[in-house]
């Protein structure tokens, strides 16, 4: 069984830039055929796809966030990551790592989610 945790700093200051980890157990993100992936929900509104990082290591980021986001992995530790620079207080929201099988269009794990607060 597949489990993914996130972990993060709870408050940015506007500006700065977050940095969110997940460590997945139970399954290897080399060597699993699962796109590695980062999906945030603002309070109030909808679940948001931010992109993903693929077992081999490429990565697709949403077209909407791609100059502020990146995402990688440490294969040693089994974790990818997520970079999200210029925060503002509109990238408030509970961010999830989850884990979507090649092909799917549904995602088969999730992270319980980080609650990220984005204030001075």
């Amino acid at each position: 069984q597949v489990q993914l945790q996130e972990s993060g700093p709870g408050l940015v200051k506007p500006s700065q830039t977050l940095s969110l980890t997940c460590t997945v157990s139970g399954g290897s993100i080399t060597a699993s055929n699962y796109r590695w992936s980062w999906i945030r929900q603002p309070p109030g509104k909808g679940l948001e796809w931010m992109g993903n990082i693929a077992t081999d290591g490429s990565t697709v980021v949403s077209p909407s966030l791609k100059s502020r986001t990146s995402i990688s992995r440490d294969t040693s530790k089994n974790q990818f990551s997520l970079q999200l620079s210029s925060v503002t207080p509109e990238d408030t929201a509970v961010y999830y790592c989850a884990a979507r099988g090649l092909g799917s269009t549904t995602f088969d794990y999730w992270g319980q989610g980080t609650r990220i607060t984005v204030s001075s």
